[in-house]
């Protein structure tokens, strides 16, 4: 397959003169250290999801060059893990600079394509690049470990050898930092990586494979394919070379993954759905407790799964609540990323059809609307910052994911009701807890049934926590030590010196 230039691209006028680094702007698929088009010449479209206006055309990548990556992906494999960890930590800081130094317009891709507020973007890009700094210095630390062997003349040891080709499916709610958290990882433990990103925000992925063929990435060790989940995703699963899948998504597709999983038995990292609570103990500094909610409520306009998705406050301070947070949420602004809102658009027409379901479905069976409500005037995929009070147990929102700008809250009378409450659905990703009782922070958070429990703050993401779910909400961990531990193997060693 050619390798093609810029001047191939079916690119928009105007996202191409916003970008001062043209060469970030691709829109083939990146294989083997060359860009592609799909061998049957397909695209799909990509539009910005402020004013629908058209991005540009991007290959559409078919299932047999997916199959076809496999092979270069593998072929790569054995040079790239042969590298002194010091070889490849040089290649993932040279990635990290080109990302902090083409931030603006890293920044600006994923505000056209995905929708966020510009100011979160350039978040998501200092996350996204201290990853691969973080595991630029951890590819040095896997050591051999020494044990103390329990047979005679015997001398035993442990290595963290990189499993393989390691499958990286990402979602579009973050769609510069799930690749690098994942991908940091895989290439500083030794694999080489094959990732998928959702058709609805290929331009920031592609973008990275730009700057990772500029920080000289050997050929093949860092591949991107864009096009239809089905088509690229299933030679993946079905591939015994590929040996670990990391996928961030939601539990219905992780599901899958498991399932299709099985006949190879690969290595999983799931990090899918949350139902997060939010829980205000009376004891609470009732004025930041709002303050942390509307950030654990409408930060990335609710697209978040570690977004508040309960909201449950001790009833003798919970009309105080209800009354601050809602006066906090009629003060956020609504419109086009590129204006630095509070809200941006959603996603797609599905994720305002759910906030508008779920708002019925609530209101119907008794809640009370203190704001909000209905599809905003900026656009059409725009929906109106939501308070809603005195939602039932049983109401739609308190038992599935929102992903968007809508808060529901309710009341609590006990501790160990508020926690079972907590505790009663299928998600564990995160749990949000308020309170100044040292006591009860800590049986709370040992008795919350989450991976994560964020005490009297929202914010606990980075590069260096483990970040996952129990129960339906993944497997594995991400980010931390354990993260580049997830795609090496351990391999014992036993030696007899006579």
């Amino acid at each position: 397959m050619q390798n093609l230039s810029l001047a191939d691209a079916p690119l928009a006028n105007d996202l191409f003169r916003q970008i001062a680094n043209r060469h970030l702007v691709r829109s083939f698929g990146y294989v083997g250290g060359r860009w592609q088009d799909a061998e049957d010449g397909s695209v799909f479209s990509v539009t910005d999801p402020a004013d629908g206006s058209w991005l540009g055309d991007v290959t559409r990548m078919t299932s047999a060059q997916s199959s076809a990556a496999v092979d270069t992906a593998n072929e790569a494999f054995a040079a790239w893990a042969a590298l002194l960890p010091q070889e490849r930590a040089a290649f993932l800081h040279r990635w990290h600079a080109l990302i902090l130094e083409n931030k603006e317009d890293l920044a600006l891709i994923m505000t056209r394509e995905q929708g966020k507020p510009i100011s979160e973007a350039h978040g998501e890009i200092d996350y996204a690049a201290s990853f691969i700094e973080f595991y630029a210095e951890e590819a040095k630390r896997p050591n051999i470990e020494s044990i103390t062997s329990h047979l005679a003349d015997a001398e035993m040891e442990v290595w963290r050898e990189p499993l393989g080709v390691a499958a990286l499916i990402t979602p579009w709610n973050f769609p510069s930092a799930m690749i690098t958290r994942k991908a940091a990882a895989a290439l500083a433990a030794g694999c080489t990586v094959l990732v998928h990103p959702s058709e609805e925000t290929p331009f920031s992925a592609l973008a990275l494979a730009e700057l990772a063929d500029q920080a000289g990435l050997p050929a093949g060790v860092f591949n991107v394919l864009p096009g239809k989940a089905p088509e690229i995703v299933a030679p993946w699963m079905e591939d015994d070379r590929v040996r670990a899948v990391s996928f961030t998504g939601s539990t219905e597709i992780g599901r899958l993954l498991y399932r299709q999983s099985a006949d190879t038995v690969k290595r999983l990292v799931l990090e899918l759905g949350g139902h997060a609570p939010f829980i205000v103990f009376a004891d609470a500094d009732l004025d930041h407790a709002v303050e942390q909610a509307i950030a654990a409520k409408f930060a990335t306009s609710g697209q978040d799964c570690l977004a508040a998705n309960r909201l449950l406050i001790e009833r003798p301070i919970y009309e105080a609540f209800c009354e601050a947070f809602a006066r906090r949420t009629a003060e956020l602004t609504v419109g086009a990323g590129l204006d630095d809102p509070d809200i941006g658009p959603l996603m797609h027409e599905r994720a305002v059809a759910k906030q508008e379901a779920q708002v019925k479905n609530a209101l119907d069976l008794g809640a009370k609307l203190l704001i909000g409500g209905k599809r905003h005037d900026a656009g059409t995929l725009f929906f109106e910052p939501t308070v809603l009070a005195d939602v039932p147990a049983d109401a739609a929102i308190f038992r599935e994911e929102t992903f968007g700008p809508v808060a529901a809250i309710a009341p609590f009378d006990t501790e160990d009701e508020v926690i079972s409450r907590a505790n009663d659905t299928e998600y564990g990703l995160i749990a949000y807890l308020h309170t100044q009782d040292p006591r009860r922070i800590y049986r709370a958070s040992r008795a919350l049934q989450y991976g994560m429990v964020a005490v009297n703050r929202t914010k606990v993401t980075g590069y260096p926590i483990p970040f996952g779910g129990v129960k339906q909400s993944g497997l594995g961990r991400e980010g931390a030590r354990y993260g580049l531990e997830a795609f090496t193997e351990i391999k014992f060693v036993c030696r007899d010196w006579r």
